[in-house]
């Protein structure tokens, strides 16, 4: 072989060297700017180091969500418990109470629907979202997703859990936290659950704040413990049942007078109780038990929906279910003003005193 040759081939030899140690170098320094994230899997979500701070995608939109977007940002802004915050939403025009608390205090937003790589988190924590989250989603996160519902599950699924259980006359509730699953709201296993008593007279508004702020407390104590707590989940059931107006229609021979009260405490601050008054619908404004009927309204053996005017407290008593009775002061008929038990009377029931008044 000749003297040239040989050294041609030993400085191929040499170029191909130095692309080597050159990729070499470039797989190194890309490798140094990657931002690995500990994978949990069933044999190591038990390993002490792999207890936080984690990284969080909150999926909220109104002031249910905002209470836990505020206590977890309170544990953000310490860096013990969590090293990143970033908040998904949804709204139509309108501002809602996470975006607007998150623009407040510089928290990053992403609109809904995503279109960022959530594997960059460690879990998605959801309360009051509103929006199926597809399984792509829920599985790119290692821990998963957890979400806050107001209601004691497997009891009052689905999107009115407050509702229910105060229009059922329920004495105690509370909040659950969940695993999310694909396809379907509030089947996921429970992995912890706090009990708090219903006042006989709590509306809505009342048990919704209070709620609220214990779906705080229990996320974060949830997050605390993670990922053990994980492992604490009880599978439940899938049926839910849904909200509209129709609800606030009284059906005065199904319903006592019990339950046409806990009705208006559990639609308070949506819609008021309605009903119907010669095939027009009525407003019903304020509704109470009479616990103590007048001789004028046991003696009349009245039917489910009679409506008496009692002059002496100016008051309509409607008899309801098993002849118990509530008294209504104010009401809407259309087109009008609110009006009190006597205009109603001086306007409508004086006018039909030949046979019996009932709302239908």
């Amino acid at each position: 072989m000749s003297l040239c040759r040989i050294i041609k081939q030993q400085s191929l030899r040499n170029v191909l060297l130095m692309r080597k140690i050159e990729e070499d170098l470039n797989i190194h320094k890309l490798i140094s700017t990657i931002k690995v994230l500990p994978v949990f899997t069933q044999n190591n979500i038990h390993t002490s180091s792999n207890n936080g701070p984690w990284s969080v995608l909150f999926f909220g939109t109104d002031e249910f969500a905002l209470e836990s977007l505020k206590k977890l940002h309170a544990k953000y802004r310490s860096k013990k418990l969590l090293h990143r915050l970033e908040v998904v939403t949804a709204y139509k025009g309108k501002e809602n109470a996470v975006q607007r608390y998150a623009n407040l205090h510089s928290i990053p937003i992403h609109h809904w629907p995503l279109k960022i790589n959530t594997s960059e988190f460690h879990i998605g924590l959801v309360v009051s979202f509103g929006h199926l989250i597809p399984s792509d989603i829920i599985h790119s996160f290692p821990l998963g997703m957890l979400n806050v519902h107001a209601s004691l599950l497997p009891r009052w699924r689905g999107a009115a859990p407050i509702i229910y259980s105060l229009m059922h006359g329920d004495t105690q509730t509370g909040i659950t936290i969940m695993n999310i699953m694909p396809k379907k709201f509030d089947v996921g296993a429970i992995i912890a659950q706090q009990k708090v008593d219903i006042h006989p007279d709590e509306t809505m508004p009342e048990l919704y704040k209070k709620l609220s702020c214990m779906g705080a407390d229990l996320l974060v104590s949830t997050v605390e413990q993670l990922p053990k707590v994980l492992t604490f989940g009880k599978p439940q059931g899938d049926t839910a049942p849904k909200v509209s107006s129709k609800i606030s229609l009284v059906k005065w021979s199904e319903m006592t007078a019990k339950d046409v009260y806990n009705l208006q405490r559990a639609i308070t601050g949506l819609y008021p109780l309605t009903t119907k008054f010669q095939d027009i619908t009525i407003k019903i404004l304020n509704i109470k038990v009479l616990e103590k009927q007048t001789q004028a309204y046991s003696s009349s053996h009245s039917s489910p929906g009679s409506v008496i005017y009692d002059k002496k407290n100016d008051i309509l008593a409607v008899c309801c279910r098993d002849n118990t009775w509530v008294s209504i002061e104010k009401l809407v008929v259309p087109g009008r003003q609110p009006m009190s038990a006597r205009d109603f009377n001086n306007g409508f029931i004086s006018k039909h005193k030949n046979f019996e008044t009932y709302f239908q």
